[in-house]
């Protein structure tokens, strides 16, 4: 029985080869796209859990409440973990990752920049799971300047083949740290990489990282087993009164620490100061909707052209029945027949997978290889998707076609089922509803990414360079003298050095008092050091008051942005005083200035208050370029370098990619995004292609009766065009409230946003009414325009 139903289903499969064709291209394409939605989830899912313990690491959060604001910090003080090793029973280690900022190393002649380095405690290996390839995971990190490189790292300074072991690296503060160990790099899918670790207890034997005060390290703890996090959280609550509550309370500040699981930073945090870039868990919900949609449209579309055509396949039923088949038979053989077609279509999918897995790599960013595919998971998600496509396409046809009446089928009198009419219309208005839905979101999320990156962010990004010069005090004295040279270039347009730069997170944050129309206030601000030529090496608009000048303007001159001034009610900024809280000397400063709002951090943070210092040797170099002959500029500032750092490498970045860079992860996800919305509303087109050729065909000889009758094209056209219409109508009303919901939820998590407008609503409606007219009207006009003779000449 088996191998006639195998012979059965491969006789009709090659019987009707246009409509298995099309099946299989567009399930084909579907499990394709599946496929790699499925596989940048489950990469995105799998952060930090290649920690043998991962399900036990917990990272320290901190949250800080200000009277009208609210801080959540990734970070902590230097001086938490061990506490928390001392006086919580349930913490089996802490461990703390510190960093050391950018440090140029070098070995012999090689000498190379390394901005992912931690100091870190030497029990680190104990708790995180990294792999030794040399040296001792217990004493790697156990003594002063020891430093634990990473593959890729000990390869650079000292080549492959070629133990590091032994060998030292100096740093250009001339510090000497000797290897004392090497492991794999560190797995991509972790939420803090680095290049190299130092030990801890190469810092100052007096250093305490600013105390229970300062907010500056990243502190993890492995928990013993069976902890209650929540309960272990709850207890973390004594230590603002044991430690922090002489120094916060008197500024009406309250703190309290919170427990993440590693294995939901990824996704789930929402704390600032993350050390990467973290991904979405609302993204993993859209695309895993995207891949089910998919699916869904290939199912939809192999159901309508089976059902579509049950008719031709009638008498075969009838006789089979006649011949003694049985329902359960009839529907085990179109379940074969759809099964076999998804498994075609599933073999044509993972070649094209192979073929196309660079493409998409490129698209999102990732480094997915082919050899996931043999994963025992992944093969169980293949077969899944097999049998969801094969029954899922194939189960209403099996069950409607298997019901046919024999006598009614052989007298040719079939009558054309209302239900199948009208599961056929359901379905096209479910293969609309999701284009369109997928449609205005790709409008909204494409219109809303480029205003990000096209808004008037208050400074000028464009020809500007930024060269992040080594913080040692040896190099920061020749900055001035490196700025004086650059001057001298005529193709430098201007030059400034200051603590940090429009998009670098490297920027302090301290607490202020300052005089407000509500009384002395003490508030957390923002602020770093800039020179004279900053504003105007950036295009920033001084509004009020004066520029730094002088040297004198070091000890107690400061410039103020907008968003202060408006936040403190200050009528006249000019001359206002801002203390250090808690300073009870008489240091003060004052305000001389007050520039335009600009945008410190990316569109995602709302404008905050900003405190700027004059400083004229700061470690990061803005040069402005005039727009003519770039690479020949570059040339001339190297020159200028190499003669004042002959020892440093010449490392720069433009400002504007540096700023965009951090809506890189969103643009990488709106490709995908976009990218699958195209492929779905072509898979939905092919689909509706075939049911609308075969639609005609079966109206062919009505169209022909009609012809004969005097009909002109003018009537006929419309008679199959109507009901499709008709249907497009239905579908706005399904797409348009849904897509309009999950837009408007998405828009939310951005402080500057586009709104939503009624464009991609119209547009998306406008779109696939024009291409079901355009499929219609051209096989309605081919049935229409061929002789009548030929379709009544079997009547």
């Amino acid at each position: 029985m088996l191998k006639n139903l195998w012979l059965v289903a491969l006789r009709n499969i090659k019987k009707y080869k246009g409509y298995t064709v099309l099946n299989v291209i567009g399930l084909a394409i579907g499990i394709t796209c599946c496929l790699f939605l499925i596989f940048y989830i489950q990469d995105e899912l799998s952060y930090d859990r290649y920690n043998e313990k991962a399900d036990r690491i917990v990272r320290i959060n901190s949250y800080i409440n200000e009277p009208e604001n609210h801080m959540k910090l990734a970070i902590t003080q230097y001086v938490l973990g061990p506490e928390l090793k001392k006086d919580f029973p349930e913490v089996e280690d802490a461990v703390r990752f510190v960093a050391n900022g950018k440090t140029m190393f070098k070995n012999g002649d090689l000498r190379f920049y390394e901005d992912k380095l931690y100091y870190t405690d030497s029990n680190v290996f104990r708790v995180f799971t990294y792999h030794f390839i040399e040296g001792n995971p217990e004493t790697a990190l156990r003594e002063p300047n020891s430093i634990v490189l990473t593959q890729t790292s000990a390869e650079k300074y000292f080549g492959k083949n070629t133990s590091a072991i032994g060998k030292t690296l100096q740093s250009n503060a001339g510090k000497i740290y000797n290897v004392t160990g090497v492991i794999k790099d560190v797995p991509k899918n972790s939420h803090l990489l680095f290049t190299a670790l130092i030990s801890i207890s190469s810092l100052p034997k007096d250093y305490d990282g600013g105390g229970w005060g300062n907010f500056n390290i990243y502190t993890y703890a492995l928990l013993k087993p069976n902890t209650d996090q929540a309960a272990f959280e709850k207890k973390l609550l004594v230590l603002y009164d044991q430690f922090m509550a002489p120094i916060f309370t008197q500024f009406n500040i309250k703190i309290h620490y919170g427990v993440q699981p590693i294995a939901d930073i990824h996704l789930h945090s929402d704390m600032t100061n993350e050390p990467e870039e973290l991904g979405s868990m609302s993204y993993i919900y859209i695309f895993s909707a995207i891949a089910l949609f998919m699916l869904i449209i290939a199912c939809i579309n192999y159901m309508n052209i089976s059902t579509a055509r049950s008719a031709r396949r009638a008498k075969e039923i009838g006789i089979r029945k006649v011949n003694g088949s049985n329902k359960v038979q009839l529907i085990s053989q179109f379940l074969l027949e759809s099964l076999l077609t998804a498994g075609v279509a599933l073999l044509l999918s993972i070649g094209l997978v192979l073929v196309l897995l660079p493409v998409f790599n490129s698209l999102s960013g990732k480094s997915l290889s082919f050899s996931e595919l043999m994963q025992p998971a992944t093969l169980l998600i293949l077969l899944g998707i097999v049998v969801f496509a094969g029954i899922g396409g194939g189960l209403y046809p099996a069950f409607y076609l298997s019901k046919f009446n024999p006598v009614t089928v052989l007298k040719g009198s079939l009558s054309k089922s209302s239900s199948n009419v009208n599961l056929r219309r359901a379905l096209i208005v479910v293969q609309f509803s999701i284009s369109m839905i997928m449609l205005v979101c790709t409008y909204v999320v494409y219109r809303q990414l480029q205003y990000v990156r096209n808004k008037d962010l208050g400074f000028d990004k464009e020809q500007v360079i930024s060269i992040d010069v080594d913080g040692s005090a040896n190099v920061q004295s020749k900055v001035i003298a490196f700025k004086d040279a650059l001057k001298e270039n005529s193709k430098v347009v201007s030059v400034s050095a200051s603590q940090s730069r429009p998009g670098n997170g490297n920027i302090n944050f301290i607490l202020f008092s300052l005089d407000s129309k509500n009384g002395k206030v003490d508030k957390g601000v923002s602020c770093y050091g800039v020179d004279e030529d900053y504003f105007s090496t950036l295009g920033i608009k001084l509004i009020k008051g004066r520029n730094f000048s002088s040297p004198s303007d070091t000890l107690r001159s400061i410039i103020v942005n907008e968003n202060l001034v408006n936040y403190f009610g200050w009528k006249d900024p000019i001359g206002q005083i801002v203390k250090s809280s808690g300073d009870t000397s008489k240091n003060y400063f004052q305000v001389i200035g007050v520039v335009k709002d600009f945008n410190q951090k990316s569109l995602y943070n709302p404008m905050e208050p900003l405190i700027l210092f004059y400083q004229p040797h700061g470690n990061d170099v803005l040069v402005k370029l005039s727009p003519q002959n770039i690479s020949s500029s570059l040339s001339g500032i190297e020159k200028s370098w190499k003669a004042i750092f002959p020892d440093l490498p010449f490392q720069y970045v433009f400002l504007d990619q540096d700023f965009d860079s951090q809506y890189a992860a969103d643009q990488k996800r709106g490709k995908i995004f976009t990218a699958f919305s195209i492929i779905t509303i072509l898979i939905t087109c092919l689909g509706l292609l075939g049911l609308i050729a075969f639609t005609t065909q079966q109206r062919q000889k009505e169209i022909g009766i009609r012809k004969v009758m005097g009909a002109g094209l003018s009537q006929i056209v419309p008679l199959i065009v109507k009901n499709f219409v008709v249907l497009v109508g239905l579908s706005c009303l399904i797409a348009f409230p849904t897509a309009w919901y999950f837009m408007s939820k998405w828009l939310e998590i951005f402080p500057y946003n586009t709104g939503l407008s009624p464009v991609p609503f119209v547009v998306s409606a406008i779109i696939i009414l024009m291409i079901t007219l355009l499929s219609v009207t051209f096989h309605t006009l081919k049935a229409a325009l061929a002789n009548p003779v030929n379709s009544l000449r079997t009547e």
